[in-house]
């Protein structure tokens, strides 16, 4: 005997590269189960709430909405495979297109409306999409998407007639409201959800019914809603963390209220009228609200997690946040590859045991191994390292994407060794918390020395006048690479650059230090919310042999 599994090797039709093995399961639930699961409940029930205009969608009215797009797009010509996309802000209706793509067996290609337009055209165009679905704001956007992608055959307005284009309700009208069998199975693709595009040109992580599912099991296993359905105030894009916060929400029958933009004074107006229990924000974002005088003008008591992620937190102001909020502070580390939670840092894990907050060490940490994840510590020559040794951070998960799209070799790079592979150094320690030192791509050397941008930034960032920070490597004569800081103040603050420099080198010595301070009215980010270092980096690079990065 042996197991009891079919071995064979897979090639993915996307990439050309191995996938896991086949097994013959039937069992897995698929993308579009969960959302049917929570609307089964309690159908009446309220799924989306729109704050700003209070219109509200039962279970009901949105299914039925997913069930007459996916047989439209059937009628239509669309068939198993096939790529559909959604142009829109955070809206229920968007957010019903993309459940009737995956419900007819299509695949969902994910872009954020607050993209740059050459990167939502490179990846409509190269992740070949068909049919695009769009809200009548990005109606400009639509007509120069036209022009650059032909491939696409059919566009819908979802909130009104377009140019050349109909209205959803009007598309669908003849369409029943009857069942209809995606035809996906367990390792079919179902989501090409593109990288941050924060180091080039985006890539397409490839997510099927297997690797949500494993989303789906790491998110029951951490975060518990056991006397009322969560109520979620989205006001992050759902085409990212904040969609698939939301599908977790609904799977629960749980409430999700939009939002159009992240504005502190309309978040806290929201937890306390919508008793709002469920909240993500990035960093970046955290950092404008906790430094508002909203949050002291409103109740926020009905918070019960607050979850937050995509890049590293200052501990001083995650300490504020404790002292605000209440140990509601959940950290969540994954990524585009291998969705989230792989790592979380969970509520218990940020107080003391004095019922204080953790101590400084303990909130640098993404925490530990979520319950459907194996983690480990990778050198470069594949060998897995021990507690306290600096290393990779290497991902073995349900939930890893099965590819990049038709990107055979850096699906191979990232799956070296049959780990996944997060560009992530870190380290272990005794009691399996998992701590992030900086990205492979980030680190600087200086003198000899390994500089780690993320030690030196957390140290910025401790300084009451400023609001964020990137710290980068820039060239030297003498160092080869210097430690130069890039500082976002809060508005009416001021602090000196050699005052940060005074305090780096108290904290942490002066090689780690930076050697000089650059002071910046706002750090560019993208769409998701984090830092692009590159484009700091590219002032000083340009005319170099040897560039960081």
């Amino acid at each position: 005997g042996g197991p009891a599994t079919d071995t064979r090797a897979l090639t993915c039709r996307q990439c050309e590269a191995p996938l896991r093995p086949a097994i013959d399961d039937e069992d897995t639930m698929r993308f579009i189960d969960f959302f049917d699961q929570g609307a089964a409940r309690n159908p009446d029930a309220p799924c989306f709430i729109h704050d700003e205009t209070e219109q509200t969608f039962t279970f009901r009215h949105l299914r039925e909405i997913t069930l007459r797009t996916a047989n439209a797009l059937r009628a239509d010509g669309f068939s198993i495979g096939m790529k559909g996309a959604v142009l829109s802000p955070n809206d229920a209706v968007g957010f019903a297109c993309l459940l009737g793509i995956v419900r007819a067996g299509m695949v969902w290609v994910a872009i954020n409306p607050r993209n740059a337009m050459d990167e939502n055209c490179f990846v409509l165009d190269n992740f070949e999409c068909e049919i695009l679905f769009y809200h009548s704001a990005f109606e400009a956007a639509v007509e120069a998407i036209r022009k650059r992608v032909p491939r696409i055959r059919r566009y819908v307005c979802i909130d009104r007639p377009g140019a050349n284009a109909p209205a959803l309700l009007d598309w669908v009208r003849e369409q029943p409201a009857d069942e209809i069998d995606p035809g996906t199975g367990p390792d079919d693709l179902v989501l090409l959800q593109t990288t941050g595009g924060t180091t080039g040109v985006p890539k397409g992580a490839m997510h099927t019914n297997r690797s949500l599912e494993g989303f789906f099991a790491n998110m029951y296993g951490v975060f518990q809603f056991e006397d009322t359905p969560p109520v979620y105030l989205a006001a992050a894009p759902l085409t990212h963390a904040g969609g698939y916060l939301a599908l977790f929400v609904l799977a629960q029958g749980g409430t999700v209220v939009l939002q159009s933009k992240i504005d502190p004074k309309l978040l806290c107006s929201a937890i306390e009228r919508r008793r709002i229990s469920y909240l993500y924000l990035p960093p970046t974002a955290i950092y404008g609200l906790i430094a508002s005088p909203a949050i002291k003008e409103h109740d926020l008591s009905s918070l019960r997690y607050f979850t937050y992620g995509a890049a590293p937190m200052a501990p001083e102001k995650l300490r504020q946040c404790l002292k605000i909020f209440g140990p509601v502070m959940l950290q969540a580390f994954g990524q585009t590859e291998t969705l989230f939670p792989v790592t979380y840092l969970a509520r218990a894990d940020h107080r003391g045991a004095d019922g204080g907050p953790a101590d400084e060490k303990r909130l640098t940490s993404c925490g530990r191994a979520a319950p459907f994840a194996r983690l480990g510590i990778m050198d470069d020559s594949g060998k897995l390292l021990g507690d306290g040794e600096h290393g990779e951070i290497v991902v073995r998960a349900t939930s890893a994407m099965a590819g990049y799209y038709k990107n055979p070799e850096e699906t191979a790079r990232a799956n070296a060794f049959g780990w996944h592979h997060t560009g992530d150094i870190g380290y272990r320690d005794a009691d399996g918390f998992y701590y992030i030192v900086d990205r492979k791509k980030d680190m600087i050397v200086s003198g000899g020395f390994n500089v780690w941008s993320v030690e030196v930034e957390k140290v910025l960032q401790s300084h009451p006048a400023v609001m964020d920070c990137a710290v980068i490597g820039v060239p030297d004569d003498k160092w080869g690479e210097a430690v130069h800081a890039v500082v976002e103040l809060k508005t009416g603050q001021e602090v000196s650059g050699e005052e940060l420099i005074a305090l780096c080198k108290d904290r942490i010595g002066s090689v780690k230090s930076p050697k000089g301070v650059e002071f910046i009215e706002a750090l560019p980010r993208s769409a998701v919310g984090k830092v692009l270092k590159r484009n700091l980096r590219e002032r000083y690079w340009q005319g170099q042999a040897r560039r960081v990065g």
